[in-house]
Formats: structure tokens, C-alpha cells, sequence
């Protein structure tokens, strides 16, 4: 064949992440383990479902055929609904729905990603921001998906910037508060958008206190900044969907007009089905109306109708008293594993002696713990022990399935930080770069419960 029109395409830069994916899958190990992905295992290793999903299908039966139909662009009303509820509380919800005419309008998207998709686009051609604020530690997509939007957005505008926040102690394992709003209160400016982490911060697993919040809510209405909630593990951090969502019911409460994502990827364990939504409340119910409009026009242009299987299932589940009550009971137990792996990790590596500390472990919430691993330190755990981490030195906790699991990464972690706390070299994060190791005079055992 000739030459193509397409010989002048760029190669898109790899993800690495994908590409690790693909090489767990080849690997023939029968001892590999993947603390790379966010998705929960049970004890004998096989992608963990709930109970109260399989019930709901089955309550489904054979009428669930008949719900395969288009739905409409903006979703599944009951799902809809209860997602609402399960965010802002069913009495803030009517709070929002009642009165002179509705401040809430909600969308169902495809899964988390797309309602950050969907809220991005949305908010750069509408609000016009000139910057927009991402925690320095935070889910990859989240810069991508606002630079693609900046993109979509700006088209002969100034471009929408992205700027990052710190918010990681990496010394005290901590939340970077004073840094996070000194930064803030020096350099940002009115309409700016502020992405925030509702609840077990991805990859951290620190969040904010109470009066952290407090602070915070009250930073972005003095100095009137748009707050947007990426909320993909309500439930995890506490056990409680309530607590979860503390965070953004107080904003609500306090009068200012934000966006939500949320998935029910990780809540229901429905990963391949795609199931989000994304919230906006408003200061009026006209700004509501112009704001689903445009919404419409985006979904409508994006994906036309959102999947219908998942909307179903989870309707199923939060609109029957029993079947919710069942859901919140099995979510709280997941918790409550979680946090035991963690405490096990921590006992493991304080039996064996592992140089550094690792209480930071068991103190920390969600599915994710923050290391300070080298990629020297990330490749020896691959090529010897077959355990695959990501290069920013994120693990998995949910993917620490049984006992046996804990004893033997702790091991394996224990033997390469050991064989190479005298190569003197650190993980850091430098902006526009991403994660590299570079030289320190202490070793990188020193170094290792921390994240840059």
C-alpha cells in the first residue's frame, strides 16, 4: 500500500498503567498479585461481588429484559433520585427540588470518568474559569480530563490552566493543610474551580477533619470559589454513606453552588457497567434550567443515553428499604476489612523489622495506601516477586485478598527496601515531569513512608 493520510498522526503517549494491566494478565505466576487496580478481592483471590447485587438482579428476573429500552439522556429517573438522596440526603434533596423550582439537576453518566467528563466540559465552555486547582497527589485522570476540557473550552480564549495544590505531609504522613491553604489564599482568584476529594482521598487516603472542611467551605465563599466533589468511594472511608458525604452536605448548607461525581463502580462493585452520575446545585432555579440544557445538549452529543442495566440493578437496591439496609451493612463490612488488612500490613512489617515506619498504614482510609517506593524498589517487586505497583508507588490495600497475601508482599517489600537502602535514592513528583528517583545522602529506607 501507498502512503497514508494518517502517516503525520502522532503517537499518543503510552499509559503505563494499561500496559502494566496487560502485563499481569500474561504473567504465568501463580503467585502474582496486582496492588495496581481499584477494584476489591475477595479471600480466594477472584473479583469480589456483593450479596445484595445478586439479590437484586434476581428480584429483577425476567422483567429485566424489558428494561433494556434507550434511556433517556439524562438517565434513569428513579436512579437519579435515589443517587441524590445518597449524596445530599433525601431532606436536602427536597430542600433543593421544592420551593420556587428546582436548584439541583443531576445526569447519569458512564461510570466516575464520565461524570468528570461530563462536569468539566460543562463548566469550561459555560464559566469560562481561568484556572482550575487539583490536589499535587491525586487520581491521574483528573488532569487529563480538565486539560482535554481546556481544550474543548478555550477555542480562541485564553486557555483554562491547571494549577496543583499541595497536600501531602510527606514528613508527618499528614494532610499538607497549612500548605494546602497557603498556596490557595496567595494564588488563587475569584471563580476559580477547586477539585476536592469527598471522602478517602485516591491515593493518599487522607482526608480533611471536620473543621478542615469547615475551613475550606469558608476559604471558597470568601474568596468565591467553585468547588467541584470527585466522590468515588462513598461509604469507604467511615462505613457510613452519611459521614462519607459530610463534606458536601455542609457546603450545600453553607449556600454554595458546586458539582458532584459519583460512581457506583466501587460502592456496588459494579465496575463494567459504567453507573455515575453527575450533581450541580445552583443558586436559582433559572440557572438550574439553563445549566440542564446545556447539560442535555453535552450528553445528548456525548453519549446520547446512558447504560441501563447497572441504573436498574442500583435503583433496585436503594429504592427497597431491605435491599438498601442489606447494601449498607455489606459496604460496612467491607470497610471493616479494609481497615483489618491494614492493620495486619502494619504488623507484618513491624514483626519482620522493615527499615522505616509504617503506622501511616493502618491510620489511613479507603483502598489506597501512599508509599515512598523507588522504581528500582517497584521493579524488584515485579521481576522477583511478581507483585505489580504503580510508578507512583500507590498500593491496592482492597487488593490484599487473605492473610497469606499480606505475609508474602510484606516480605517481599522487607527484602528489596533492605537490598536497597544503600542506593541513596528517593521517589519525588516533579511537576510537569511526573514520578523520578533521584540521589539523597540518607538511604531510601529513611525515606520510604513518605509520598512526593
Amino acid at each position: 500500500m501507498g502512503p497514508s493520510r494518517f502517516d503525520t498522526v502522532h503517537h499518543a503517549e503510552p499509559d503505563s498503567f494499561r500496559q502494566m494491566l496487560s502485563e499481569f494478565a500474561a504473567d504465568k505466576s501463580p503467585k502474582k498479585i496486582s496492588l495496581a487496580g481499584g477494584m476489591f478481592w475477595d479471600e480466594e483471590g477472584k473479583i469480589a461481588k456483593m450479596d445484595v447485587v445478586e439479590k437484586a438482579t434476581k428480584q429483577l428476573g425476567p422483567h429485566i429484559w424489558e428494561r433494556h429500552g434507550y434511556l433517556p439522556t439524562q438517565g434513569h429517573a428513579s436512579f437519579i433520585r435515589q443517587a441524590q438522596n445518597l449524596v445530599f440526603s433525601e431532606q436536602l434533596v427536597q430542600s433543593c427540588l421544592s420551593g420556587i423550582g428546582p436548584r439541583l439537576t443531576s445526569f447519569q453518566t458512564v461510570g466516575g470518568t464520565g461524570a468528570n467528563h461530563l462536569g468539566t466540559l460543562f463548566l469550561a465552555r459555560n464559566l469560562r474559569p481561568r484556572r482550575v486547582w487539583i490536589p499535587h497527589q491525586t487520581w491521574e485522570g483528573h488532569s487529563r480530563l480538565w486539560q482535554r476540557a481546556s481544550d474543548f473550552g478555550s477555542r480562541g480564549q485564553e486557555a483554562l490552566e491547571l494549577r496543583f495544590y499541595p497536600y501531602h505531609d510527606a514528613t508527618n504522613n499528614c494532610l499538607d493543610f497549612q500548605g494546602m491553604i497557603g498556596v490557595l489564599e496567595q494564588e488563587s482568584e475569584p471563580d476559580d474551580i477547586l477539585l476536592l476529594h469527598a471522602c478517602a482521598h485516591n491515593p493518599t487516603g487522607i482526608d480533611p477533619s471536620r473543621e478542615q472542611w469547615e475551613a475550606i467551605a469558608n476559604f471558597c465563599s470568601a474568596r468565591n470559589i467553585f468547588p467541584f466533589f470527585d466522590m468515588a468511594y462513598q461509604g469507604f472511608a467511615s462505613g457510613s454513606f452519611d459521614d462519607d458525604a459530610w463534606a458536601i452536605r455542609h457546603f450545600v448548607h453553607g449556600g454554595h453552588e458546586l458539582c458532584v461525581a459519583q460512581t457506583f463502580s466501587k460502592s456496588m462493585f459494579l465496575y463494567g457497567e459504567r453507573l455515575g452520575a453527575l450533581h450541580l446545585v445552583t443558586g436559582s432555579t433559572d440557572a438550574a434550567a439553563r445549566a440542564q440544557s446545556q447539560l442535555s445538549r453535552l450528553q445528548r452529543d456525548g453519549i446520547s443515553s446512558p447504560p441501563a442495566f447497572g441504573a436498574n440493578v442500583a435503583s433496585e437496591i436503594m429504592s427497597n428499604p431491605e435491599l438498601r439496609g442489606e447494601w449498607q451493612r455489606e459496604v460496612g463490612m467491607i470497610h471493616k476489612r479494609v481497615m483489618t488488612i491494614r492493620k495486619a500490613l502494619v504488623e507484618e512489617l513491624t514483626r519482620l523489622g522493615t527499615p522505616g515506619e509504617w503506622d501511616y498504614i493502618e491510620k489511613q482510609v479507603g483502598m489506597f495506601t501512599c508509599t515512598n517506593l523507588t522504581l528500582e524498589q517497584i521493579d524488584l517487586l515485579k521481576t522477583r516477586y511478581h507483585i505489580y505497583v504503580r510508578h507512583s508507588g500507590r498500593l491496592s490495600i482492597a487488593a490484599l485478598a487473605n492473610r497469606a497475601a499480606v505475609t508474602y508482599v510484606a516480605t517481599a517489600l522487607d527484602t528489596v527496601v533492605r537490598e536497597t537502602s544503600k542506593s541513596h535514592r528517593c521517589r519525588v513528583t516533579i511537576p510537569g515531569l511526573g514520578p523520578r528517583d533521584i540521589s539523597l545522602k540518607t538511604s531510601a529506607a529513611d525515606a520510604l513512608p513518605s509520598q512526593s
